[in-house]
């Protein structure tokens, strides 16, 4: 299946939230403009510039957990795949 938001354009070199593995620390660069909820992101302080880090994957896949300004919260894989991002660390559990 793929990505709602990041599957209509051309191959680039972004990395969308939805990519990451857990432990992966990453800065919120943008949030595409086909993303269907972007005042509520912004509301939860999903903003560019902000760090985050990927906590956890359910098991089959369809929501993320992410800890956003010490809040951690979950979000449905196609709004994490509209949300680009920048590796900050590789791993923090490891």
């Amino acid at each position: 299946m793929k990505d709602q938001c990041c599957s209509s354009g051309p191959a680039e070199a972004k990395v969308s939230l939805a990519e990451l593995p857990i432990g992966t620390k990453a800065t919120i660069v943008g949030i595409l403009p086909e993303s269907r909820g972007r005042k509520k992101l912004a509301d939860v302080g999903i903003v560019p510039g902000t760090e985050l880090l990927i906590e956890a994957h359910a098991p089959f896949g369809g929501l993320i957990r992410v800890r956003v300004l010490e809040t951690s919260m979950a979000l449905h894989k196609d709004d994490a795949a509209c949300i680009v991002i920048e590796k900050t660390e590789a791993s923090v559990n490891e």
